[in-house]
């Protein structure tokens, strides 16, 4: 069951030295469930894909739909069934772990009994309520980020949108932590979208990668990946045979325009 759908969506940014297409004509949709990975060359529009999804910013031409509801802008209900995970975990550093966990539920005014016990549920599941009492700046960046996750989920959005969610980490920390965060993700049988710029990354995590051209960003390619491992995870993925395959084949992908 397709839960989003895009339909022939663009974006042109208008400014004082004339006008910029972001996006061209894309459609695609997304299932039920389902984990998608998106690359492109640097600046092609990936980050302003995923805006336009959250209903950020307005879109210039097509549609959005999530589970049949338009995604307009301004944010509509269908928006508020989206969560948005940056770059950065934009921890308050002044609020404890605990409520900055809670921080999206009280905006949204769903602070009660039900999902404060959602919360402590979900710290103690992945390993972080001892540390609900802590500020962030007493967490290591791993930690950080899965708070950061938990933030998201609280507020229970139908979809996740991940914009390169472990660029600011050292390498075998985004290892573990991509380990971690899929299994969350798949444990609370969510939808999710990720941009990044890592080939390997986008393999090892997604169902199917999503390939776009140089700006404007339309659909160049989509890699189904299927991988002969046991028990997925992001880094069992990086041993499977057909790994390589999927790898070596994107990367012939991007690398036209880098020549």
């Amino acid at each position: 069951m397709k839960k989003l759908t895009i339909q022939n969506l663009s974006k042109k940014y208008h400014t004082l030295d004339g006008e910029t297409e972001a996006v061209k004509d894309l459609s695609m949709g997304v299932e039920d469930g389902e984990f998608i990975s998106i690359v492109g060359p640097s600046g092609c529009g990936k980050s302003t894909l995923l805006s336009l999804i959250a209903g950020l910013i307005p879109p210039s031409g097509g549609k959005m739909f999530l589970d049949n509801n338009e995604i307009t802008y301004p944010c509509t209900k269908a928006c508020n069934q989206i969560g948005y995970m940056l770059q950065k975990d934009h921890l308050f550093e002044w609020r404890n772990i605990f409520r900055n966990v809670t921080l999206g539920l009280e905006i949204q005014g769903k602070l009660n009994d039900e999902s404060l016990a959602k919360v402590e549920d979900m710290l103690k599941k992945y390993g972080l309520y001892a540390f609900k009492d802590f500020y962030p700046h007493q967490l290591s960046g791993g930690m950080r980020q899965r708070v950061a996750l938990i933030r998201t989920l609280a507020t229970d959005p139908e979809i996740l949108l991940l914009d390169e969610p472990f660029s600011a980490l050292d390498y075998q920390t985004r290892l573990t932590v991509a380990d971690e965060i899929y299994q969350i993700i798949k444990n609370e049988g969510k939808t999710a979208i990720m941009v990044t710029h890592d080939i390997a990354e986008a393999v090892s995590l997604a169902d199917r990668v999503v390939v776009l051209t140089k700006r404007p960003a339309s659909i160049k390619n989509i890699y189904e990946i299927k991988l002969s491992i046991p028990d997925r995870t992001p880094f069992r993925s990086r041993q499977a045979p057909e790994f390589g395959h999927f790898f070596n084949a994107i990367w012939k992908e991007l690398d036209v325009y880098v020549k």
